[in-house]
């Protein structure tokens, strides 16, 4: 937990200190994502997906290709007025 606080700060921190000169710094928080390792926590963890989904308002784990689109629009021109800024992609987990 620490280190995500860390990183928090450190992202808006940057983003004070580079905007004048047009550089915009975000992040991402993805939620729990459909990877090759989490598939393997599943499988030996049977219940566990289905307790994360009981505990978000999109019950599912995201696939890797949302958390990009994601970052592609932090990085395009759409989001050119976005600067640290703390992106959660985790399906509603963090404001419950």
């Amino acid at each position: 937990m620490t280190a995500k606080h860390a990183l928090i700060g450190l992202t808006k921190a940057a983003a004070a200190e580079y905007g004048a000169q047009g550089i915009r710094v975000n992040a991402i928080a993805p939620g729990t994502t459909r990877t090759e390792l989490v598939e393997t926590w599943f499988a030996a963890n049977p219940g566990v997906e289905q307790l994360l989904h009981a505990a978000s308002i999109q019950p599912r784990t995201a696939v890797p290709e949302e958390i990009a689109r994601a970052a592609l629009w932090l990085c395009s021109d759409q989001s050119s007025f976005v600067t640290g800024a703390v992106l959660p992609v985790d399906g509603g987990f963090t404001t419950l």
